[in-house]
């Protein structure tokens, strides 16, 4: 009998058989059980949504809200600090309603498609030189400890104006906040603690003396009614980007290089035509298999999605990896097309809370694959792809490791 079948609520998240494959369950729930009662790791109950049209409808629908600390919300994990989801930045960000906006407002100029567009210059050199120390270093390694996990952070360091040297320390702290399992309450309330001490003395110096940075420019910037961020919020602010902009860009490079080389006939053919770098990277983004827990919303009224009436106080986790997979939004949706176009996908999400940094994040995809097709076109897993693993227990799927050589 299969899981889905059972009765009982599937256990979530749901793997695949392998690291690279799509759990078999997305295909079936969408079929038989687009609502579907799941098990969190906390032990919760709450309900799955998989099919693209109702996935998108809930991300776009203002009733769903992230007041996930809620008292009859689900615990995603059963744990005191909750890590991401019960951070001292998800309770000083406003998380909906007006006050959600008026923050993306003050920030969004900089995720615009003409700002990131000046910064690829800059992400290109940054990807030039990890890519020559990965090549003075010598193969086979690890690409994404090489280039996929220390190159988003530069970018974010750069943009928040911090130091080169706290590079290490930034990519620890955001680790600890979107991992659900790895650590325990004492080490992600420690490192959150750091965080806003070091954010709170970073928002200070920039107080005192405003840079061009975002953070600089934020300690002087108002919205429409005149009001200022208040240094509380300003950490939050650079906490938020750290962990949106990091982990989740490090692993989907390093996603992105295990799905290309994993079959050897989508490398050659963008090595034969760079020109599909852009499509490429939209059609990886959408065959991800493992985009990690998905997106949780919480219901202060009853609602009905598709056939299934929800009542108030629910939690729906949307499965944006399940709802890029369907047929009936995508052509061979199971079938890797890197010139597909168009590509409507949800891997950034949908609606008010829409992923703000995504042209940021596709910049970066882009600038790692052109950097490697055109220094490494011989470029290949130096392990069997059955031998990738995922990492467990993060908020954001991804690969332990990305084993080359060229």
């Amino acid at each position: 009998m299969s899981r889905v079948d059972s009765g009982q609520p599937l256990q979530y998240p749901i793997p695949g058989a392998k690291a690279l494959e799509a759990p078999a369950e997305w295909a079936e729930l969408r079929e038989r059980c687009p609502v579907a009662r799941v098990r969190l790791p906390s032990g919760d109950e709450a309900s799955l949504v998989t099919r693209y049209d109702d996935v998108r409808a809930v991300l776009s629908d203002r009733r769903f809200s992230r007041l996930l600390n809620a008292g009859d919300a689900a615990r995603l994990v059963d744990s005191e600090s909750g890590g991401l989801f019960n951070s001292e930045m998800a309770n000083i960000l406003p998380q909906g309603g007006e006050g959600h906006q008026r923050w993306r407002r003050m920030i969004s100029g900089w995720f615009t498609v003409k700002r990131v567009s000046a910064l690829r210059p800059g992400i290109m050199a940054m990807a030039e030189q990890l890519v020559d120390e990965m090549v003075a270093h010598g193969g086979p390694t690890d690409l994404k400890a090489a280039l996929g996990f220390p190159l988003p952070v530069w970018v974010i360091c750069d943009l928040l104006g911090v130091p080169d040297a706290d590079r290490d320390r930034f990519a620890y702290w955001s680790d600890t906040l979107l991992n659900l399992t790895r650590y325990t309450d004492e080490e992600v309330r420690a490192a959150q603690a750091q965080f806003v001490e070091y954010m709170g003395a970073h928002v200070a110096a920039a107080r005192a003396e405003p840079g061009e940075d975002l953070l600089g420019t934020l300690t002087v910037a108002t919205d429409p009614d005149g009001r200022r961020m208040s240094d509380a919020e300003l950490v939050a602010t650079g906490q938020a980007l750290l962990v949106a902009g990091h982990e989740t860009t490090a692993n989907m490079i390093g996603k992105m290089m295990g799905m290309l080389l994993a079959d050897r006939r989508r490398w050659e053919q963008l090595v034969a035509d760079p020109s599909l770098v852009r499509t490429a990277v939209e059609e990886v983004l959408r065959f991800d298999a493992d985009p990690g827990i998905g997106v949780p919303r919480y219901l202060d009224e009853e609602i009905e999605i598709g056939d299934a009436r929800l009542p108030r106080g629910t939690t729906v986790m949307c499965s944006m990896g399940a709802a890029n997979r369907d047929e009936s939004v995508f052509d061979e949706a199971g079938e890797m097309k890197l010139s597909r176009s168009p590509n409507a996908h949800l891997a950034f999400g949908a609606g008010a809370h829409s992923c703000l940094g995504q042209a940021l994040a596709r910049t970066e995809l882009q600038a790692v694959l052109e950097v490697l097709l055109r220094r490494l076109p011989l470029l290949e897993l130096a392990v069997p792809v059955e031998d990738l693993e995922r990492i467990e227990g993060l908020a954001v799927g991804g690969l332990r490791e990305v084993p080359v050589r060229w």
